[in-house]
């Protein structure tokens, strides 16, 4: 981290004039302050000591064979304790109890053996209903979000699908204005089918109580918001909606549970699509939601194995093995991301940004109090340049680092214009009402080099605004 913040000094001060300095050593100053050498440094060796012992419950005197007839590998890992990190690489990964395989082994049966009719070999019967590892990791995601149950879904939408099953017919729901389009959506075709009443709320924490009717059955928060970075009071709803029997439900796709645990907070559910931030190299899709309610679970794991909209073993695998890198692809996406959004602030050619991390943010106040990691921004950042859509559009085309591509989350740096990409489903009125300008830009930082996203940013912006017709690095398949 703090290698990071020396990078985006250096590249700040070069790049983006004394404005850009300033405000990088005023966020040094004021909110780094904890982060010390001998403070990190401390936190390691107790994190290092932890580990050893927990990783030793044995003797070495033991017996393999001894240990694993014991079961005293086999539920070694099942729930780490410790941090985000450790939680992460641990949690749903025991060694394999008859090889001893550190990394958990593909099953890709979709039907178990059992001893004698309806005497089980094993927790597993049949793949739909549950997997090795899909237990694995939807055991890891529960862990992270501080939950007792999680749940593992093909894909983020049918995640919201289940969810929204769980309410009777002709229900209210409350959610924030500018949620996400691709949930609206499907909130609109719900609507049509179950006769379900979606309102969409500017300020949930000061008008909850103005909506609330008889039928109000559930709250749907994103925050931060997709993609205008709004941040919801979770707390302050939580408290308003429990009073009057509701369920609160937060998206957590875009901050991920490093930056934030929604039930800490109060909510009843959190939901990720997974595809995004957990998995994180763009190469699966699937979703997850965790809860800490057993009643809840019910519902959704019995909607779960009935609807039967799950993960396949090799998506499950490839989603547990991404986990267990997002504590560092988190920090530094975040690192990343406040460089560029302190770059882009100092910028005489950016007429807004939007990021959760800086200063300026009019929700900061709520990020330290909310968010983790001293009020951590995330990896996202929104903004806007002079030119119009045509700027933002010759951003993204002059963009070498930032592949112009729908989805964020992954190791990979990625740019959109949500309008005419995911959001183009809603009318220039719709996503107008909802801040969402034509030419917004949304960048997901992934993991390279901080200096070399701060550099890339800058020019590309100063070669957009210039009207510099960009040389075109994909031009589509070869027919």
């Amino acid at each position: 981290m703090k290698l990071y913040k020396t990078n985006a000094a250096q590249i700040l001060a070069a790049s983006a004039g004394q404005k850009g300095k300033k405000a990088l050593e005023k966020v040094t100053k004021e909110e780094q302050a904890k982060l010390s050498s001998e403070e990190t440094t401390e936190k390691m060796i107790s994190a290092v000591l932890t580990g050893v012992n927990r990783a030793l419950p044995f003797s070495k005197s033991d017996d393999v064979t001894e240990r694993v007839a014991q079961g005293r590998w086999a539920g070694l890992y099942d729930r780490a304790i410790g941090e985000i990190g450790t939680l992460a690489v641990r949690t749903g990964s025991s060694p394999d109890p008859h090889t001893g395989a550190v990394a958990l082994p593909i099953t890709l049966s979709s039907t178990y053996a059992q001893l004698d009719p309806g005497q089980l070999t094993s927790e597993y019967i049949y793949s739909r209903k549950s997997n090795p590892n899909r237990s694995a990791f939807e055991a890891a995601v529960a862990a992270l979000e501080n939950a007792k149950f999680g749940l593992a879904f093909g894909s983020g939408s049918a995640t919201v699908t289940t969810i929204l099953q769980t309410l009777e017919p002709k229900s209210h729901v409350l959610a924030i204005a500018d949620v996400y389009s691709g949930t609206r959506r499907y909130f609109v075709e719900s609507a049509r089918a179950s006769g379900t009443v979606f309102e969409y709320v500017e300020d949930l924490v000061a008008d909850l109580g103005k909506y609330v009717r008889p039928n109000t059955k559930l709250v749907w928060i994103e925050s931060p918001s997709n993609p205008l970075l709004k941040i919801t009071d979770i707390s302050a709803v939580a408290k308003q909606a429990h009073q009057h029997g509701m369920i609160v439900v937060v998206d957590n796709t875009l901050a991920s549970p490093y930056n934030i645990s929604p039930l800490d907070h109060g909510a009843d559910i959190t939901m990720h699509s997974a595809t995004k931030w957990l998995s994180g190299h763009a190469d699966t899709v699937l979703g997850v939601l965790a809860t800490n309610s057993p009643t809840l679970h019910a519902r959704l794991s019995f909607l779960q194995n009935a609807i039967g909209a799950v993960p396949s073993p090799f998506d499950s695998y490839l989603a547990h093995r991404g986990l267990k890198t997002l504590h560092l692809r988190a920090e530094r996406a975040n690192a990343s991301a406040l460089a560029i959004a302190l770059a882009l602030e100092a910028s005489p050619d950016v007429i807004t940004v939007s990021y959760p991390g800086l200063p300026s943010h009019p929700q900061r106040k709520l990020v330290l109090k909310q968010h983790k990691h001293n009020g951590a921004g995330g990896g996202i950042i929104a903004f806007r340049i002079r030119g119009g859509y045509e700027s933002a559009r010759r951003f993204c085309l002059h963009s070498r680092l930032f592949t112009l591509a729908e989805s964020f989350g992954g190791v990979q740096s990625l740019a959109e214009v949500p309008g005419p990409m995911t959001h183009v489903l809603m009318s220039t009125e719709e996503r107008a009402a909802i801040g969402v300008a034509d030419d917004l830009i949304r960048l997901s930082c992934g993991v390279e080099e901080t200096e070399d996203l701060v550099d890339d940013v800058l020019r590309s912006v100063e070669s957009a605004v210039s009207w510099i017709e960009p040389t075109v690095m994909w031009e589509g398949p070869v027919v």
